[in-house]
């Protein structure tokens, strides 16, 4: 077994400090501030809604917004009603930076991060203060090693044990996967969805295995095939620093992974997680 080794992203470890030297206190003072003037700013838009009205003018919704946007803000709603909204928006946008910025994002495959930006939009947040965030982030931190290692378990699961090549142990020199790509008279193209996905968190994996910060997902594999495949329709091979990908018109890719000490290291996940069922057999 080969020694895992894993570069770990910003995340939060002191009681004062958080990411990028962002200061807790500053951001919940901060937001505090800002719901405090926004609640006084309601108030005073209402009372000017009132005299506006008084004088056949209109309210804020008839004189505030533009034209097909009627109810749009807000601003112009009750303060009861209003604020709860906003705060949740202001908290909701506060939690989303914070864990770009813990470098936790890096660590889960696609499926925890839809997951996190579900609880974001659907959940019930922690509201933003010191102790919310402290111990949030410290949880994090702790199981920052579960949460990377599941996403490498995730990528192995997905795998379909139809092909030879691919094994129910452990990653080989090369791994076989379906609907990657698609065919027809134009060429190749690449397929949206999630074998696109987990082509991401592969590379995404083998950067953090590799000590390497990860690229944008703007510049990563998925990007960077896409553009290849475009820029040569008639082409059936991708090559860069950790993958040769070869692809077939029945829409299948092989996938070999150039850099053989990163993949020991996958398979010792692998391995780790998979003692009862090698064991078994």
């Amino acid at each position: 077994m080969s020694e895992l080794t894993l570069t770990e992203p910003e995340v939060l470890i002191g009681h004062t400090d958080v990411i990028c030297s962002t200061r807790i206190e500053r951001i919940v003072t901060g937001r505090n501030a800002a719901l405090k003037q926004i609640e006084q700013l309601i108030q005073q838009l209402d009372a000017i809604s009132r005299l506006t009205s008084e004088i056949g003018g209109g309210a804020a919704q008839d004189w505030a917004m533009k034209v097909g946007y009627r109810y749009d803000s807000w601003m112009t709603e009750n303060a009861d009603k209003a604020l709860p909204a906003i705060t949740r928006n202001i908290d909701r946008s506060i939690w989303r930076d914070l864990m770009l910025k813990s470098g936790m994002m890096a660590l889960m495959d696609a499926q925890a991060r839809d997951q996190w930006h579900k609880n974001l939009e659907e959940g019930d947040l922690p509201a933003i203060d010191e102790a919310n965030i402290l111990s949030t982030f410290e949880q994090l931190h702790l199981n920052k090693m579960d949460v990377f290692e599941r996403g490498i378990i995730n990528v192995f699961k997905g795998l379909s044990w139809d092909y030879k090549t691919n094994r129910p142990c452990s990653f080989g020199k090369k791994i076989i996967v379906s609907n990657l790509v698609t065919h027809n008279h134009w060429g190749f193209s690449l397929n949206w969805g999630w074998r696109r996905d987990q082509l991401a968190d592969l590379e995404r994996m083998l950067f953090l295995l590799d000590g390497k910060p990860i690229p944008d997902n703007r510049g990563d594999v998925t990007t960077r095939l896409m553009d290849h495949i475009r820029a040569n329709p008639s082409k059936d091979a991708y090559e860069d620093d950790f993958f040769s990908i070869r692809y077939f018109q029945k829409e299948t890719a092989h996938i070999t992974f150039k850099r053989y000490d990163l993949t020991e290291k996958m398979n010792d996940i692998v391995a780790k997680h998979s003692l009862g069922m090698l064991e078994a057999k």
